[in-house]
């Protein structure tokens, strides 16, 4: 998949606060040692630094959700930030996106704190998995 593809998608899938980002932006985090998982509908994109990695952005082709996309791309993504050298994975995920926290909470996530208006007027809960313990893998 490539940046153009990546940008495109992301903005099918982000057509609200946060705001889809732009082929280079995207670019821009691959080329500051951000690295992605694809998949033919959809994309995970993060960093590790040290111990930790961050799942910046998920992004599933609205027509393809709920086919086990998103955590098909959430296992290859925790994958290859454990080769990293990652023991933990955070995100943010706005408290109102409810399809997102289930996929989260389905492989294992649990709230590690709160960031107010982190999506202009909506709040984020910041999550976090420990990588060192399996999780659960259930379709979503």
């Amino acid at each position: 998949m490539t940046v153009d593809e990546m940008a495109a998608l992301h903005a099918r899938c982000f057509t609200r606060a946060p705001r889809p980002w732009s082929a280079a932006e995207i670019a821009g985090l691959l080329a500051t040692g951000a690295f992605a998982t694809v998949c033919p509908d959809g994309f995970a994109l993060g960093r590790v630094a040290g111990p930790e990695a961050e799942l910046l952005t998920l992004a599933v082709a609205p027509d393809a959700r709920r086919r086990g996309c998103g955590t098909s791309l959430l296992a290859a993504f925790e994958a290859a930030a454990r080769a990293r050298g990652a023991d933990d994975v955070f995100i943010e995920v706005a408290v109102d996106n409810a399809p997102a926290r289930a996929l989260y909470a389905a492989q294992g996530y649990a709230q590690a704190g709160l960031r107010r208006a982190y999506h202009g007027e909506t709040d984020a809960l910041v999550l976090r998995r420990d990588l060192r313990t399996p999780g659960p893998r259930t379709s979503s």
